[in-house]
């Protein structure tokens, strides 16, 4: 038996503003940054639970604070318990009657919990000796199912759909996970696109992605109608006719102004309209996906909980489903977006432009495309060239593919020389059994 004897985190920020990395309509000047987390038991084998909660600079410090609370769940229990039903840990920290007044699910804590789940599902698949995309593939349908927080989508998937998805699945698991090792994720890349980028920047970009071997890039857009045309039609020229040019507003447009800009923009043939409007407007969505066919729309980096995606399914509000792997509160609740995206037949497309999430989120499409929905095809996770090198495991991005990473665990563990020389503040906040 093990103990959890310490829960350590820090406030992380890499100043990306300076670069312009990571800019686009609504967040000019991003400093991407973690609200690390590390949970430490007293086990002999040394292994640490790492994860954390991506942010964009100020209230870095808020989202650890709620980390912070989530503490006294956590220190003097027994590892093994939480690690061996981590379905029921999950339901304890989100059904938790105080917490829960704070969102409900929704926000900095409903986020500091999935924090929380996640450095435990890495401690687990450390402790397995599996990276986690193979240690989730690997459950019996029954133990995925029993992960999954149904209250409040029985009216869209019920558990015993949701048992039939992954039971259909399992025949061929043995063989797409040979493919996946062999063949890879397909990959596309925002790294072109950044908003505050030169047109010549830009260009070259484009260019390096093309020779890079993607088949699909991203370009940010939204903050002026001619501006975006010159930037799609410089893309367009630079990577011809056969790369996949996706677009993403970051939340920027009314709802009307969102289907005029996409339509005045459609002549580049983008492979999607990311984010047009507010992300909690299932409506909006709904008339923007009208309004702008055949051009999909794509949403779901910022939505709070499952529950805001099963609206968006049964309204029709999107056509490419964007899991994040910080976003929601962790693991647990993404396995239950991903069999809700099975359920209704609708691509996933994941986001990770942020520093870390192409280490972890990989794992979650490699775990669909083995065990959920068995689909690759189609599909693509993002991938943005920024700050890997802070990883102990980085992501194997090459050819314009994710190669399947093979070291045990999440891969969202930071190398402590790079949070070191990151942290915001002086010294980790620590939470310490018995201080």
């Amino acid at each position: 038996m093990s103990t959890i004897v310490a829960v350590r985190t820090s406030d992380i920020r890499f100043p990306t503003s300076t670069s312009l990395d990571g800019s686009d309509a609504m967040n000019p000047d991003p400093d991407y940054s973690t609200a690390y987390l590390r949970i430490v038991t007293d086990a002999d084998d040394g292994l640490e639970g790492h994860s954390f909660v991506f942010t964009i600079g100020r209230g870095n410090d808020v989202q650890v604070a709620a980390i912070d609370a989530l503490a006294p769940y956590l220190l003097g229990r027994n590892a093994e318990e939480l690690l061996g039903s981590m379905g029921d840990t999950w339901r304890s920290l989100v059904w938790d009657s105080q917490l829960r007044w704070l969102g409900p699910e929704k926000g900095v804590m409903h986020m500091a919990i999935g924090a929380v789940a996640n450095a435990l599902w890495d401690l687990k698949a450390k402790r397995a000796g599996l990276p986690l995309w193979q240690l989730l593939s690997r459950m019996s349908p029954e133990e995925i199912v029993e992960l999954v927080d149904f209250r409040y989508l029985t009216d869209a998937l019920t558990p015993a759909e949701a048992l039939e998805i992954l039971r259909a699945a399992e025949p061929g698991r043995a063989e797409r996970e040979l493919r996946l090792i062999d063949e890879g994720y397909p990959a596309y890349t925002t790294t072109p696109g950044w908003l505050g980028y030169s047109d010549e920047k830009l260009a070259r970009l484009c260019r390096e992605a093309v020779a890079e071997g993607f088949g699909q890039i991203k370009l940010k857009v939204g903050a002026d109608l001619q501006d975006d045309i010159r930037r799609m039609r410089i893309a367009r020229e630079t990577v011809g006719p056969d790369i996949k040019i996706a677009t993403d507003a970051n939340q920027r447009w009314e709802v009307a102004e969102a289907i005029e800009w996409v339509n005045a923009l459609s002549e580049f043939d983008p492979a999607w309209i990311e984010e047009p409007t507010n992300p909690d407007d299932v409506l909006g969505h709904a008339a923007i996906a009208r309004g702008v066919a055949p051009v999909p729309v794509a949403t779901g980096e910022h939505m709070a909980n499952r529950v805001m995606f099963k609206q968006f399914l049964q309204a029709g509000a999107l056509s490419i489903l964007q899991i994040d792997y910080t976003r929601v509160a962790g693991v647990n609740e993404n396995i239950a977006i991903l069999l809700l995206a099975a359920k209704f037949g609708v691509t996933v497309c994941p986001h990770a432009g942020g520093v870390g999430l192409c280490e972890l989120v990989q794992h979650l499409s490699m775990f669909d495309f083995v065990a959920v929905s068995g689909k690759i095809e189609g599909r693509v996770i993002e991938f943005v060239d920024h700050l890997h090198e802070h990883f102990v495991t980085p992501t194997d991005v090459h050819e314009g593919r994710y190669w399947a990473p093979s070291a045990p665990g999440a891969g969202g563990e930071m190398h402590a020389a790079s949070r070191d020389q990151f942290l915001f503040r002086p010294g980790d906040r620590k939470a310490v059994l018995g201080a």
